[in-house]
């Protein structure tokens, strides 16, 4: 059964365990939090942004370490790499795909050198930063499936509607028309996992989780027992249009150099 357990005290204690596990990867480096649950914005959708700075003579080692994290966290079940920054010298930006958690809280982990630690854009625009070798085109979709949940929730249509339609492009797929935004989703996420059988599990949670967060009302006549948050698990949590994360789609495989 899919986590919806979207309690924030829940991600606040996932967040601080994450940051003493990096910076003890490395000593003297800092973790942080940054984007949304840094700025107190953050949805019960919102995932898990770190700031992870190390000194400059480290971040290779800091790199490799990141690269390695599946293998020494028992949490940890994928690590992937942004390719815009693949081949910084001083940045990179790693997602870590957790177990156990809810589906949303994909931590994305930017690591720093030091000396480019306030520069929020380093290497943003660089050509020579950017290397999609290893770039996985199912990896990157299924993201965008995840994504468009979030959207769809947060009644963000547009949003949606241009997740979906990269996410189906990315794997060589037409967007299907005429069929309910849950079924959308489910699609793209098991025709990443047709592609990556690695993927199945998440393809199978997505599609849980899309049917339910995303089905649609219950007809007048229904019971009112079954149009009731509580009827999902859901009671208490209330969606929030804040405008967040309508990325985080592009994503390599990670290994240690």
């Amino acid at each position: 059964m899919a986590d919806l357990d979207l309690r924030a005290d829940r991600r606040d204690h996932l967040a601080a365990w994450l940051c003493a596990e990096v910076e003890a990867l490395i000593p003297g480096s800092a973790a942080s939090l940054r984007g949304s649950l840094a700025a107190r914005t953050a949805d019960p959708y919102s995932d898990i942004d770190l700031c992870w700075v190390v000194d400059d003579e480290r971040f290779s080692a800091a790199v490799s370490a990141a690269a390695r994290l599946a293998s020494r966290l028992p949490a940890v079940w994928a690590v992937r790499m942004d390719p815009g920054l693949a081949r910084s010298d001083r940045r990179r930006l790693v997602f870590l795909r957790l177990t156990g958690v809810p589906l949303f809280w994909r931590a994305d982990l930017d690591i720093r050198a030091r000396s480019v630690a306030a520069d929020d854009s380093y290497d943003d625009a660089s050509p020579a930063a950017r290397d999609t070798t290893g770039w996985s085109p199912a990896a990157s979709a299924i993201e965008n499936a995840v994504a468009a949940i979030k959207s769809g929730v947060r009644g963000q249509p547009e949003v949606t509607s241009g997740l979906l339609s990269r996410g189906y492009q990315r794997i060589g797929l037409s967007q299907p028309a005429d069929i309910a935004l849950a079924e959308q989703i489910a699609r793209l996420a098991q025709a990443c996992a047709g592609l990556e059988p690695g993927l199945t599990s998440m393809a199978t949670e997505i599609q849980e989780v899309a049917d339910t967060l995303l089905a649609p009302p219950p007809s007048a006549s229904a019971p009112a027992a079954s149009r009731s948050p509580a009827a999902y698990g859901l009671s208490g949590i209330v969606p929030v249009d804040c405008g967040l994360e309508q990325a985080g789609e592009g994503c390599v495989e990670l290994s240690p150099p």
